[in-house]
């Protein structure tokens, strides 16, 4: 079981490994803040369910120097707390919509959490017609005070609020398809800890981030493990329905907030070393896609993360007869998602 928890924080490891050496007094030997860029990092809805995690995880990142905690409401209390740890970043709270744009200011990377959570019995789609407005004046806000930021999306519908907030920005001009990303990592997260009961193992996960469109390569899995295609049905399925399954454990009570900061986090990380020139850092990300991966404008692929954000979106490779019928069957899905996004953004 140790063993288990071990494998998978391996990711978050390369985050929290620093943190003893941060704690350091000035002049110790070991570290520096010389040592990598200044950063600031930029947490929208920061005192929710995601965003408090959230915060603390950034906080404990030593790539990030500056973290701007924003949210409509109770930021200064959270940024209060989290300014307490003895790590690098100096944290400041933002709370309302006046002070938005000193949030935004200078950001590096904006992370987006902000929006209501998903209830029983509530799908993804149901949280759009709360959260597609939030997302719409969230951005309109980046375009204006941080254009040249690298935007992460929580808030859900990914499926629908990563093309919203691409409409806004090109209606600002400000638009660069290789910096705004929408967060899968949760589904490549879940498909990895499902498959690790069998092997320890590195997952990709591509097409959308909801229900049919979550679609777990297990065929590309490393190392490759020997199982039945029963098995490789249910762990699909059980990495598609992940969100819910919290909802439901939850009873009434939130939804996948622990887990999705922890993603949020590792993307994040990720992010912030390809920015640095850290070289080979590839993650799964719903990004403006191209038609040698599908035909559809967003997809969830492998992304080389760069200096400029996207430095390349990497093809689907090779798909078993159960994915490539994966992969048909949630296109139409997807393309709707998409559109009911840039209908919203454009109306």
């Amino acid at each position: 079981m140790l063993y288990h928890f071990y494998i998978q924080s391996k990711k978050l490891s390369s985050v929290l490994r620093s943190v003893k050496t941060l704690a350091k007094p000035a002049g110790a030997r070991g570290y520096s803040s010389e040592s990598v860029p200044d950063r600031k990092v930029a947490v929208l809805g920061a005192a929710g369910g995601i965003g408090q995690p959230l915060a603390l995880l950034m906080k404990l990142n030593p790539l990030v120097s500056r973290l701007a905690l924003y949210d409509i409401a109770n930021t200064p209390g959270v940024a209060a707390d989290v300014g307490h740890i003895n790590t690098r970043s100096e944290v400041a709270g933002y709370m309302g919509n006046d002070q938005l744009g000193q949030a935004l200011e200078d950001s590096d990377v904006v992370i987006i959490p902000a929006g209501v959570p998903r209830k029983p019995g509530m799908t993804r789609d149901d949280l759009f017609n709360i959260n597609a407005g939030i997302v719409k004046d969230l951005c309109s806000a980046i375009a204006k005070y941080c254009p040249n930021a690298i935007v992460n999306m929580i808030s859900n519908p990914v499926n629908s609020t990563v093309p919203i907030a691409a409409e806004v920005f090109k209606k600002a001009g400000t638009y660069n398809e290789k910096k705004l990303f929408g967060v899968t990592t949760l589904d490549v997260v879940r498909a990895k800890t499902f498959y690790a009961g069998k092997a320890n193992v590195n997952v990709p996960v591509v097409g959308g981030h909801a229900g049919i469109t979550i679609l777990p390569l297990f065929s590309q899995a490393t190392p490759k493990a020997n199982l039945a295609d029963e098995d490789i049905k249910a762990l699909t399925k059980r990495t598609q329905d992940g969100g819910t399954e919290v909802v439901e454990a939850k009873a009434g009570k939130g939804s996948a907030t622990l887990s999705m900061a922890y993603a949020g986090a590792i993307f994040a990380d990720a992010c912030l070393k390809g920015l640095n020139g850290v070289p080979d850092v590839v993650e799964c990300s719903f990004v403006q896609s191209t038609s040698t991966v599908t035909e559809l404008p967003f997809f969830a692929s492998k992304v080389r993360l760069g200096k400029n954000g996207v430095e390349e979106v990497l093809g689907l490779g090779p798909l078993s007869d159960f994915e490539q019928e994966g992969l048909e069957k949630l296109k139409p899905e997807l393309k709707a998602s998409i559109e009911k996004g840039v209908k919203f953004a454009n109306a």
